[in-house]
């Protein structure tokens, strides 16, 4: 029975193989952890379906393969049973057993795909299928588009109801190219997508020949994030709201019931945050909603990510139904997503989905800042750290008070200006009011 490379996400098209619990040679029973994958979103084990021994492992660790490469054999009773069925292996249930050769890779090699394997993922998303302008783009042409540099927004499609398809993406390159060689003769650089020409590695890089400096390999993670914060950047129409909120408040009643807490875990500002940002979404229910290209998705259940810093990015595990959640809940529930994000061990469902992230960088000290929506979600909170600012008080009289800036970073495509404003001023007046977030 061949192992295969299993997929952990919709978007997940490769895997890492970080260490191999087993030998060959060695007997499996059905359940055993196998080997543990890294991708760009997680750490997991792969168990195995069915008894056997492992006779061959192709992908040795270090190794990254594509989705639905075979990594290992099984054989036995049950893998030569499970094969009979047309069974599969680890991770992939369905999928029939196959007996392509294949040598194990060296460690940080990528290991070569196996035609005959039917399982493939592709190794990138090239953008949506709908354009702003309602222009319908094929999957090839998508692909072309984004290998070429070539702009779909300025195109006309010619194929069925107007749709964009390979042969455009074709011509306009070849036109592009034109357009590249008359600019090198005049001395000018083609207007691109961004207006400015990108460099390759070795140029950036020939630019520091003189400095001392270690290049850092990216890894999938950091990938990952370049890439879709990235798309996200020039494909939403980003724009921003900020309000500072008075802590004075809540800073007293978290002081309160930390010192009331009988040695359990802290609350932090940041669990009050986000169960501010969940009531608020209950009460502005427009902006609960994300893009979908061709609709919005409005959801009656407030479910918040909240950004994690990890070595080398960060996740956005999700805080399901958090409106409906008690604080202490609420804050228990998040220290086990953070300690799971912190391990890479989170699973797909914890980290997908949510209308809106929160991301605090207060505890850098960081007062203010403007983050990136996390596409498809619509909205993303940046917090700031929580300081001692002379404070204007109602008779015109100045005292220092504890203030907290905040700003809203809005997809302008769900959430208009007002919107925007009403929900920010949702989540000030549940601030300023802790004891509605005790309810």
């Amino acid at each position: 029975m061949d192992i295969l490379m299993p997929q952990l996400g919709e978007t997940v098209a490769e895997g890492k193989i970080t260490t191999w619990y087993k030998s060959v040679g060695d007997k499996v029973a059905s359940g055993d952890a196998l080997f543990e994958i890294e991708t760009d979103k997680t750490s997991m084990e792969v168990p195995t379906t069915e008894p056997g021994v492992l006779t061959e492992i192709r992908v040795a660790a270090g190794a990254t393969v594509p989705v639905g490469s075979i990594v290992a054999v099984l054989s036995g009773a049950g893998a030569a049973a499970a094969g009979a069925a047309g069974s599969t292996s680890a991770g992939v249930p369905g999928t029939s057993a196959r007996g392509a050769a294949g040598a194990a890779p060296t460690p940080g090699a990528r290991a070569a795909f196996d035609p005959a394997n039917p399982v493939r993922s592709p190794e990138r998303h090239y953008g949506p299928a709908t354009l702003p302008n309602g222009t319908k783009v094929t999957p090839v042409a998508r692909r072309l588009a984004a290998e070429s540099g070539v702009d779909l927004g300025g195109l006309k499609g010619s194929g069925p109801h107007g749709h964009i398809v390979a042969r455009d993406v074709q011509a306009a390159g070849r036109a592009g190219a034109v357009s590249s060689a008359a600019g090198r003769k005049t001395g000018t650089q083609p207007d691109g997508v961004s207006g400015t020409p990108s460099l390759s590695s070795g140029k950036i890089k020939a630019l520091y020949a003189g400095a001392s400096f270690e290049e850092v390999p990216l890894d999938g993670m950091r990938r990952t994030i370049a890439r879709r914060l990235t798309e996200a950047k020039q494909s939403i129409p980003h724009f921003y709201l900020s309000m500072d909120v008075s802590m004075d408040k809540l800073v007293a009643i978290r002081t309160e019931l930390n010192g009331q807490s009988n040695g359990q875990a802290k609350i932090s500002i940041n669990d009050f945050i986000i169960k501010a940002v969940a009531l608020a979404l209950q009460r502005v229910p427009e902006a609960n909603a994300v893009w979908a290209e061709e609709s919005l998705l409005r959801f009656r259940q407030s479910d918040v990510a909240v950004a994690v810093a990890v070595e080398g990015g960060l996740f956005t595990p999700v805080v399901r139904d958090a409106a409906a959640k008690s604080i202490g809940a609420l804050s228990r529930e998040m220290k086990g997503l953070a300690e799971r994000a912190q391990a890479r061990s989170l699973k797909p469902e914890e980290y997908a989905g949510g209308a809106i992230t929160v991301s605090n960088l207060g505890m850098y000290g960081v007062r203010e800042f403007a983050a990136i929506v996390n596409p498809p979600q619509a909205a993303i909170l940046a917090v700031g750290a929580t300081e001692r600012r002379p404070v204007e008080g109602p008779d015109g009289s100045v005292r220092f008070g504890s203030v907290m800036s905040l700003t809203l970073s809005c997809d302008h495509r769900v959430i208009d200006g007002a919107l925007g404003a009403r929900l920010l001023g949702a989540i000030r007046t549940l601030l300023e009011s802790p004891l509605l977030l005790l309810a």
